[in-house]
């Protein structure tokens, strides 16, 4: 065995003033979350009751499997904008009849559930998350359709919609509906191209159009029930298999639907048994520093994520800004790149490419730790080679095969955040700790740069450069960067799965690895060209 020592003094200021930073975050976090949790507000959660009818999270409560867990994806989704917090969509993975499912669930509360750019941008990511996965998808139905206001946002690229459920379906993954309530215009192809349709008596309608669309339409008179109502598709259409008698009945009829699917995970199965990291996760709130720029040692927090704390550590004394190495996580090996001082050199970008290339010979599963502020700069090193060795670690990511999980603990800048399997890398999962910050480079450091171009500039055009101008520019460069850089504000662009609180990291990590072995695991077995 190889478990970690740990260095972490829990009696010391740092440290203590370290956890109580982290636990302010995660309160104003837990504040944000209860924002999506309110949906469209105590008015129209009061009406939704008044008829009789559960809450999305409610009706995602009774579908999965009593006291099983349950990760929300993209909660803070459309944060800082004009929209709902949570985009008026709840998604995430639960189990249903001992199936992980990708849950879908529209919040009738905000707008009718009508979907909003935000909204449908989180449900792509869900059907991305679903396709990648091989999870079978569950979409909890009632919502009134696009949001007209915004419809040129929304119809042409919403159409994504109805083709991931028939691409699903032709992979074999399958898809179920249960519509709860309205399921109108392009959302009634939401169960029309569902491989199981559960619709509620006298509560679901589905129609291309209603009543007043038909009568402009075609001059005829209809009502509800007649032009779209579950009895109706149920008798007469066909479009649902099911008919429920009432919302809980159709979680129960959806239940026993996942549970006749026959399904069955492709991936390996987890060790049979496993340890429990050795040190406490409850240190994790004080081991990363209030001011990003002070580093600290990745290993502490494997030291409290990985099985028994046992890690075998790649090359140690070679590259050592980055930490790689093999372990578990509630059974399931990963090797683990993790940035130990920030700055990737040369070394540590061969490193990394090197341990790529050999999780993808015995298909394991990557995690990569973030905490990078970049490759290194200056003379020395572009004459070393940092362009093409930093390059050869991109290709490696890029081109790697098995699954990858990305964590931001720290900093995620410039194009380490590329190396390390950033967004547009395609990680399978992609989460942030609250002290995380991501952006092109630091605030001071863009700032600066804008400062030396502006400065440089004035003097080419033999003009007094001003320096009070400059003072202001860098000041409002310096607020609006590290006002993008937060986690919420990256979050509420989608750009990550959710903020996750540190304790709760070994937890998120086994959902996700159990959710990607759901599908085989399989390396690249080539490479595009590496510049040596």
């Amino acid at each position: 065995m190889t478990v970690l020592r740990s260095g972490v003094d829990t009696t010391a200021t740092e440290f203590a003033a370290n956890r109580e930073a982290m636990l302010a975050k995660l309160a104003d976090l837990d504040a944000e979350h209860a924002k999506a949790v309110a949906g469209g507000g105590e008015k129209y959660v009061s009406r939704h009751r008044a008829r009789g009818k559960l809450l999305a999270r409610e009706r995602v409560e009774l579908l999965l499997d009593p006291d099983s867990p349950f990760l929300e994806l993209s909660p803070l989704a459309a944060w800082g904008t004009d929209y709902q917090v949570g985009g008026s969509l709840v998604t995430g993975i639960g189990v249903v009849e001992g199936v992980e499912c990708l849950v879908n669930a529209s919040d009738p509360t905000v707008k009718g559930g009508a979907i909003n750019p935000w909204g449908m941008r989180k449900g792509f990511r869900a059907a991305d998350i679903a396709a990648q996965n091989g999870l079978p998808t569950v979409n909890l139905v009632e919502s009134g359709g696009a949001d007209l206001p915004t419809q040129k946002e929304i119809f042409i690229p919403g159409g994504r919609t109805f083709r991931d459920l028939t691409r699903s379906s032709a992979a074999g993954v399958p898809t179920v509906a249960l519509v709860f309530g309205n399921s109108t215009a392009g959302g009634a192809y939401l169960p029309g191209m569902s491989d199981h349709v559960v619709m509620v008596k006298d509560r679901a309608k589905v129609f291309l159009g209603g009543p007043p669309l038909v009568k402009m339409a075609t001059g005829e008179e209809s009502d509800d029930e007649s032009l779209g109502g579950a009895e109706m598709h149920a008798r007469v259409s066909g479009l649902a298999d099911y008919l429920a008698v009432d919302e809980r009945d159709a979680i129960r009829l959806g239940r026993r639907i996942v549970a006749r699917l026959n399904w069955r995970k492709r991936g390996p199965a987890p060790a049979a048994d496993y340890a429990e990291p050795e040190h406490d996760p409850e240190d994790l709130l004080g081991i990363v520093p209030t001011d990003l720029k002070v580093p600290f040692d990745p290993r502490e927090v494997i030291a409290r994520v990985v099985d028994g704390s046992d890690f075998d550590e790649f090359k140690p004394l070679y590259g050592s800004s980055l930490v790689t190495g093999w372990a578990q996580v509630h059974g399931y090996p990963v090797g683990i790149l993790a940035n130990a001082r920030g700055v990737l050199f040369s070394e540590e970008s061969q490193k990394a490419t090197q341990f790529i290339q050999l999780a993808n010979q015995t298909n394991t599963p990557l995690l990569f730790l973030h905490n990078t502020t970049g490759y290194m700069v200056g003379k020395e090193y572009e004459q070393g080679g940092i362009i093409k060795h930093g390059a050869m670690m991109i290709n490696a990511v890029s081109n790697s095969k098995v699954p990858h999980i990305s964590v931001l603990m720290g900093s995620s800048y410039g194009a380490g955040h590329y190396g390390m399997c950033g967004r547009a890398y395609d990680p399978r999962f992609l989460f942030a700790w609250p002290s995380a910050k991501s952006a092109v480079m630091g605030p001071q450091q863009l700032a600066g740069v804008l400062s030396i171009v502006m400065r440089q500039g004035a003097e080419a055009r033999g003009q007094a450069y001003n320096e009070e101008h400059d003072a202001a520019m860098r000041a409002m460069v310096e607020n609006q960067i590290e006002a993008e850089s937060l986690p919420t504000f990256l979050s509420g662009m989608l750009y990550d799965d959710g903020i996750i609180d540190p304790r709760d990291t070994r937890t998120v990590l086994g959902i996700a690895l159990s959710a990607v072995h759901t599908t085989t695991v399989e390396g690249a077995d080539s490479f595009g060209v590496f510049r040596m």
